[in-house]
């Protein structure tokens, strides 16, 4: 069985608005705004890309799924993502955590990453 991650699609009060805020947080592009569904893919227009779903009701709970991205300027990066919108949140993670959990807008939780030292040998050119 031969199975390929296409897209991962995440619902949004604003597919459309949503969509530009991740394209402009990973660097992507939007391929084709629609409010009707959004997609999102990487500069090499290669998979998985983002998909954006218009839902009418709101998040209530914690999130079962969420994107984990990795920032070279950890600091800079959350600062960055807080002047845009996004919010620190609390779930119990440990003070000394190597990441900080976050909120998008619209509520959906995601997490920035700081590097680690294999991390960094891992992306090194």
């Amino acid at each position: 069985m031969n199975i390929t991650w296409e897209a991962l699609t995440i619902d949004a009060a604003d597919p459309v608005e949503l969509a530009h805020w991740w394209a402009e947080t990973l660097g992507w592009h939007v391929v084709e705004a629609d409010p009707a569904g959004t997609q999102v893919e990487n500069s090499s227009g290669g998979s998985p890309s983002l998909f954006f779903i218009p839902v009418s009701d709101h998040k209530v709970t914690k999130n079962r799924l969420h994107l984990d991205v990795l920032a070279e300027d950890y600091a800079g990066a959350v600062e960055g993502l807080m002047a845009r919108g996004a919010q620190r949140v609390d779930i119990g993670q440990p003070k000394d955590a190597g990441w900080v959990v976050m909120q998008v807008p619209e509520g959906n939780e995601f997490c920035v990453l700081e590097p680690t030292d294999e991390q960094a040998r891992c992306n090194s050119p």
